[in-house]
């Protein structure tokens, strides 16, 4: 159950900073009916799951044969972790409601498919993130922490597209600046935790 609540929470801060793809859902909840708000979402959540378990299946099970990659990915992965955690703490995001969002499905679907699975700095950050942590848990429970990311895709964006469309008038910069806030500093404690498995590895190694 740790490993899930671990994964669930590591999901949420990663998944929550906002982006294109949190803006577009947003957008839709504010501009769209909430039927097709909720479609968006669940456009979105299938295409962040496929590439969750990618990332954690694929180059985790490839660390699985080096011990020496496998420190180089927690190294590297500590790293970019902090880095991204230290980026929320700076970044200032405004939410935008002009982006056009009264698209056909198909083009909804091929959008968020661009946008998760041709964009390299989230393959990246994604490989890395989840591919390090997976190094980290033991292989019985590497079911309950992917399934924990998968549920916080899931309790995310169908959770802003309900938040929104009830309470448009509430949701101004600030939220998302708070959300960023607090995201960076969840993402920033978990980069420090792979920085000490690193440590360890390395010293086990020597």
């Amino acid at each position: 159950m740790i490993y899930f609540i671990q994964g669930l929470t590591m999901g949420l801060a990663y998944v929550a900073p906002i982006g294109l793809q949190n803006l577009f859902v947003i957008n839709t909840a504010l501009t769209q009916p909430r039927k097709r708000a909720y479609l968006t979402a669940l456009i979105v959540i299938f295409f962040d799951a496929t590439l969750a378990l990618a990332c954690f299946f694929g180059i985790g099970a490839v660390m699985e044969a080096s011990k020496w990659l496998e420190l180089g990915v927690l190294f590297v992965g500590s790293l970019i972790v902090i880095w991204i955690g230290i980026s929320l703490l700076k970044a200032k995001n405004t939410l935008d409601t002009s982006a056009e969002v009264n698209v056909p499905i198909a083009k909804v679907i091929t959008t968020a498919c661009v946008v998760t699975w041709f964009n390299p700095q989230a393959l990246i950050d994604g490989s890395m993130m989840l591919g390090a942590f997976k190094a980290t848990i033991p292989e019985d429970q590497s079911a309950g922490f992917i399934i924990g990311v998968i549920c916080a895709s899931c309790v995310w964006f169908l959770g802003i597209s309900t938040i929104i469309s009830f309470f448009s008038a509430k949701i101004t910069d600030k939220v998302l600046r708070i959300i960023n806030i607090v995201c960076g500093i969840v993402i920033i404690f978990y980069g420090i935790k792979l920085g000490i498995g690193f440590v360890k590895l390395l010293m086990q190694i020597m």
